[in-house]
């Protein structure tokens, strides 16, 4: 119970209750919202983390005896055999024993230690290589992998959700190509553009970090308590272990890090983080326009049946999906900047307190998935309104002005916009009494053949073809 009182034995009582259910977990990443973010979940989760380690310390195992010299015996064939088959055999009973050890150890990695040699035990012909089961590592050279390979595996999950959200951008900018729209700078209007085009503007935005994202490679490090090789070098000194090691790393497809303290440093996690954040912001802003146009009749929303929009007003049809996507992307934002902020800084040679953030990546992660989600959704539910885009842009004559000066200047008067201004700033223009400007004006026939033939629905500029590029 929250802030509720209760005595002590209703606190045990609580303590040894069942696993807790969804709807009482107390992220709503994990109740409410746990089914749009499975795959994120799985993939960060303690019992993915645990897996992971486990991997990486059998596959060391194999490492040494094939690849590290005389001093690490190979292994036989029906040895590696069992060792391998012990690497397939983690479930959620191996996840739940490491728990268990854990809760004795009070130590993650060493838990997972403990639990390979449990297994190892169980064969005869790996008795004698348990002494390799982390051998010359730091807990952090196995934790730094781990969080890399998640990391890695993250990249891949986000992007292809963020790939769809591409691709509806780049479907809709093109439909709606040649929609056009009064364009509004400062909140006033402005020269047209179209819907298409503007649609478009985030598409090429986004398209741009992504492709940074991808080029983002998590890095690790795997020399030891302080970084400097010790229990490797002196177990072999002939060996060059910046090399070899860089070589396991490269087997998990990520990159090492060979100058580090007892941790890696963590800027390849920061850059990440800070990529996630410019994606964040450039949804917030297209939620922040979608939410504009959807309340100045630009958009309309379509009736989903059964939905609500309002407990007391029926008629209300929300953009309750542009909002949420705003919420969450701001909650990944703070989270994000966070560990940008925190994780590139440690006491001396290292200190703890990156450890219980670093489990907190997935969450950074799972808030924007769900932000982006949360757009498509919005996306999926709007259709322009073209008459009252029309309407609205066919009204609004004096965004013509920037036209008028213009020709004015190809025909060489300098102060051709300081008489425009004085003609339009402030003034309700419509067609009669813009054509009456154009009539006045001291320009050849020609170009006023060419301002009298523009209106504010035909002054787009390229518009139509930027959104379909």
């Amino acid at each position: 119970m929250l802030g509720g009182r209760h005595n002590s034995k209703s606190s045990k009582r609580l303590a040894i209750i069942q696993p807790m259910k969804h709807q009482e977990l107390i992220s709503p990443l994990d109740n409410r919202y746990n089914k749009k973010i499975v795959d994120l979940a799985n993939n960060f989760s303690e019992s993915n983390l645990n897996k992971t380690r486990f991997e990486i310390e059998i596959d060391w195992i194999i490492f040494l005896t094939s690849h590290c010299g005389k001093n690490f015996k190979s292994l036989s064939s029906a040895a590696k055999n069992n060792l391998l088959e012990i690497r397939k055999s983690f479930n959620n009973k191996s996840a739940k024993r490491i728990k268990t050890i854990e809760s004795k150890t009070n130590h993650d990695v060493k838990a997972v230690e403990y639990f390979i040699r449990e297994e190892m035990n169980k064969f005869s012909n790996l008795k004698k290589y348990q002494h390799l089961v982390h051998f010359a590592l730091t807990s952090e050279d196995v934790n730094s992998l781990s969080y890399a390979v998640l990391l890695r595996d993250a990249q891949v999950i986000y992007i292809k959700k963020l790939d769809i959200l591409l691709k509806d951008l780049n479907s809709k900018s093109k439909s709606w190509a040649s929609l056009p729209l009064l364009a509004r700078t400062h909140g006033q209007a402005a020269s047209p553009s179209t819907i298409g085009k503007e649609i478009k503007v985030f598409h090429q935005r986004l398209v741009r970090q992504k492709d940074l994202l991808k080029k983002m490679k998590p890095m690790a490090k795997f020399g030891g308590a302080t970084g400097n090789f010790h229990t490797l070098d002196l177990s072999d000194g002939n060996i060059n272990w910046v090399s070899k090691t860089n070589k396991f790393l490269s087997l998990f497809k990520v990159e090492q890090n060979p100058i580090t303290t007892q941790i890696e440093s963590h800027d390849g996690i920061a850059e990440i983080a800070h990529c996630i954040q410019r994606i964040n912001n450039i949804l917030i802003d297209l939620n922040q326009d979608m939410w504009i146009y959807i309340a100045n009749d630009i958009f309309k929303l379509k009736l989903k049946e059964g939905e609500v929009g309002s407990s007391t007003m029926p008629h209300k049809v929300n953009p309750i999906d542009f909002e949420n996507s705003e919420g969450n992307l701001g909650l990944s934002n703070s989270m994000m900047s966070f560990f940008a902020d925190k994780l590139t800084k440690s006491r001396l040679q290292r200190d703890l307190s990156d450890s219980t953030v670093l489990r907190n990546l997935g969450v950074g992660f799972g808030y924007s998935y769900l932000g982006i989600s949360s757009c498509l959704n919005g996306l999926s539910k709007i259709q322009p309104n073209k008459e009252t885009a029309k309407t609205e842009l066919a009204d609004n004559w004096q965004v013509l002005a920037e036209a008028l000066q213009i020709v004015m200047k190809l025909e060489g008067y300098d102060n051709a916009y300081e008489e425009i201004k004085a003609k339009t700033r402030g003034q309700s223009i419509d067609k009669n009494s813009y054509l009456s400007i154009v009539n006045g004006l001291n320009i050849s026939d020609k170009s006023k053949n060419k301002l009298i033939k523009l209106t504010p629905l035909n002054y787009l500029g390229i518009a139509d073809k930027l959104a379909k590029s």
